[in-house]
């Protein structure tokens, strides 16, 4: 089975000590290789290492973001700091300003507070074995969310490219009867061509058929048939393989493209050129479409 590389997946977790809730949610486009991007709050950097390595066991290939946030619950009292020296320095100038201008305001304390940073949230600590735990489980299911998406355009992409595959090899099947043909074809145009040009030579002549005949036979494509015949049957054994197959079936279908160019080139009959032509265009559509197989 065949997997995409686009995909999403989220996955929640949560943390009694601190009281947390834990989000991940991973996004992953193509890519040749696996290039993880994390998004993490500025507390836990020192957790990437891990949380990479997590990744790496699910993901072998594409362009990965990967974003984890944290939502602190309790009361504010136990979930905050108090700037003291800021708090201080607030009160001190409300008692100047009293006496000042000889007023007799109250202080209010609870205005105080709501000056902005006089109460901070509190520094979570990222060395929490619990807090950290809750990540990697946030992280883990948003991974294995994003595989089963990943899965489910692959088991598309696979249908879409066995019908393309079977469609080349209905091409492949109309060249075959033509091909026995080619040689013969080729070492009549030959000798009719040194007829035409009245050439000083006896197309009878043994040296010349046998010059000829050596020629017409460069331009036999049994070989290049009986290949593309071999890089289907690989093809069909990639698609049901249960590793990543995507650099195997893009370097197969290189090949594919070698094989019927010069398949094409050596036949060189007005036969055979339309269908390589289309065989071409097909191949080209089912490269477009592994670049996207994992």
């Amino acid at each position: 089975m065949i997997a995409s590389m686009t995909g999403f997946g989220k996955g929640e977790a949560h943390c009694d000590n601190p009281a947390c809730n834990v989000t991940a949610e991973i996004t992953s486009v193509n890519r040749k290789q696996l290039e993880i991007r994390w998004n993490l709050p500025r507390e836990f950097a020192a957790w990437e290492i891990d949380l990479r390595n997590v990744a790496n066991k699910k993901l072998s290939r594409g362009a990965v973001s990967a974003r984890v946030t944290m939502e602190f619950h309790g009361s504010g009292a136990a979930n905050a700091v108090i700037n003291q020296e800021l708090l201080e320095k607030l009160i001190e100038t409300a008692d100047h300003v009293n006496a000042k201008y000889e007023l007799n305001n109250s202080i209010d304390i609870a205005g105080l507070m709501r000056v902005p940073g006089v109460v901070e949230p509190a520094v979570p600590d990222s060395e929490s074995e619990e807090l950290k735990a809750a990540a990697v489980q946030a992280v883990n299911t948003a991974l294995d969310n994003l595989i089963a998406m990943r899965n489910k355009e692959g088991a598309e992409l696979e249908k879409d490219l066995r019908g393309r595959i079977d469609l080349l090899k209905q091409f492949l099947e109309k060249i075959k009867p033509l091909a026995a043909g080619v040689p013969t074809a080729l070492k009549q145009k030959l000798i009719e061509k040194i007829t035409a040009e009245n050439l000083p030579v006896d197309t009878n002549d043994e040296r010349l058929l046998k010059e000829v005949l050596l020629y017409a036979d460069k331009a036999d494509i049994t070989e290049e048939i009986t290949r593309l015949e071999s890089h289907f049957r690989q093809f069909d054994g990639f698609l049901a393989a249960s590793e990543p197959v995507g650099r195997s079936l893009d370097f197969l279908l290189q090949e594919m493209f070698r094989e019927i160019t010069t398949l094409g080139n050596k036949a060189g009959s007005s036969d055979i050129t339309p269908i390589v032509v289309a065989f071409k265009s097909e191949l080209e559509k089912i490269r477009e479409q592994v670049q996207n197989i994992e």
